[in-house]
């Protein structure tokens, strides 16, 4: 019995602190928005329930991202019993593109002085498309931004016209348009700023009590931190390399074990990284066209060109491969043009060794004795045999004039342990 009254008590205790805990969950999000990003604000979202925290700050510094996993986030903010304050900041930070529908879609919004919010208008992710697939694109935008503004009354007319006319506000005109909600220079006039402050979340109205708040800020997992890292269009295309540098190297070197374990362990990381990142596919194909020029290269002496052929594949394949919507998600040109340089060097290496492998004098059985030099130690006769002396052997040998004994000979020819010679 008494240990149900210490357990009721400890309950009790519990829960009494918890009404009267004040702690403010943070999060940073200062890159794209990637599935990475998505995946660590759905974490922070559970982090900051499991808490008990009053709130969750979502500091955002973005220029845009990719529209699925801003609809991943907006769906867990929407979805949030926690209420969700997003916050543009530092000073100089945006909300462009992908951070405008999250920052609409907050329960509460607000910028730092020196931020600008806007320019949402989509971008095709499969390359060129026409005009009445970019219309659909922009129309299927504009009906999820606009529901997004109209759930959080905000202004729709305003955030109709970020997505198709791509306009963008400073802090001061997003909150006279009713964009946003306050401007706060930091995140202890936020958290006074929104005090007392009535949302809607998916467990009802709450009335926030952030005064006196404490901030948290959630912390990466590991696996925040690897996502975050193989999701980079920059690591991925490393990775893609090592591993065919790697298997290259293993099928060249049979045996070597190393480079193909390493290969075939980065093959395997590129792959998750680039199904996480929209992958143009023609590119890819062009890689391993690439990949197998090279291959071919090492089997077959084309003297270049399968190599050169090669190259200029891997370089439009480079150039194609991510489709991203900005040049924050591509991969960058230094790095393409090192890989290129560096695949070329190597190579040119393989095939320098190639070509001198075919102009290489023999070094076993008759033909290695072509060229060489001999010393007549029995007469030679037309129609009869000698014997010469090469490289310390003692060889029969037949010429179509007479040798005399120690005359120095060259051997022109070898046919079944005879050579045939003619004089130095």
């Amino acid at each position: 019995m008494a240990n149900l009254y210490k357990i009721l008590f400890i309950f009790t205790l519990t829960a009494y602190l918890n009404c009267f805990s004040n702690e403010i969950g943070l999060i940073k999000i200062n890159s794209a928005i990637t599935p990475s990003s998505s995946s660590q604000i759905e974490r922070a979202i559970k982090w900051a329930k499991e808490i008990n925290a009053k709130a969750l700050i979502i500091q955002l510094n973005t220029p845009g991202g990719l529209l699925e996993s801003t609809r991943e986030i907006v769906q867990n903010i929407l979805n949030s019993e926690v209420p969700i304050v997003v916050y543009v900041a530092p000073s100089g930070a945006r909300a462009g593109s992908a951070g405008v529908f999250i920052t609409l879609s907050a329960h509460i919004a607000a910028m730092a002085p020196g931020t600008n919010i806007g320019a949402a208008h989509p971008v095709g992710l499969q390359g060129n498309i026409d005009s009445t697939m970019n219309e659909k694109i922009v129309n299927d935008a504009t009906a999820f931004i606009r529901s997004i503004a109209q759930q959080r009354n905000r202004n729709v007319q305003w955030a109709e016209m970020a997505v198709r006319e791509s306009i963008s506000s400073t802090e001061q005109e997003a909150l006279e348009n009713n964009v946003i909600d306050f401007i706060a220079p930091d995140l202890d006039s936020l958290l006074k700023s929104i005090d007392s402050f009535e949302v809607s979340t998916s467990k009802g109205k709450i009335i926030l009590n952030t005064k006196n708040g404490k901030i948290i800020e959630y912390q990466q997992t590991l696996r925040d931190k690897f996502l975050d890292l193989i999701t980079n269009p920059n690591v991925a295309y490393i990775l893609l390399l090592i591993g065919i540098y790697g298997v290259l190297f293993e099928l060249y070197n049979p045996g070597s074990i190393l480079p193909g374990v390493v290969g075939i362990l980065c093959l395997i990381l590129a792959g998750y990284s680039l199904q996480m990142l929209p992958v143009n596919y023609a590119g890819l194909a062009l890689i391993v066209l690439a990949i197998i020029l090279f291959l071919l290269e090492i089997k077959i002496t084309s003297y270049g060109l399968l190599t050169i052929g090669g190259l200029i594949s891997l370089i439009i394949g480079s150039l194609m491969l991510i489709d991203a919507p900005g040049e924050f998600m591509k991969i960058s040109l230094t790095l393409i043009i090192t890989a290129v340089v560096a695949t070329f060097v190597f190579f040119t290496f393989v095939i320098t060794l190639g070509i001198k492998a075919q102009f290489r004098k023999k070094s076993l059985g008759f033909e290695s004795l072509l060229g060489t030099e001999g010393r007549v130690i029995e007469d030679i006769y037309p129609d009869n045999k000698g014997k010469i002396i090469v490289k310390g052997e003692i060889w029969n040998a037949i010429s179509d004039q007479y040798i005399p004994k120690d005359t120095y000979v060259i051997v022109e020819k070898a046919n079944s342990f005879t050579l045939f010679v003619k004089p130095k």
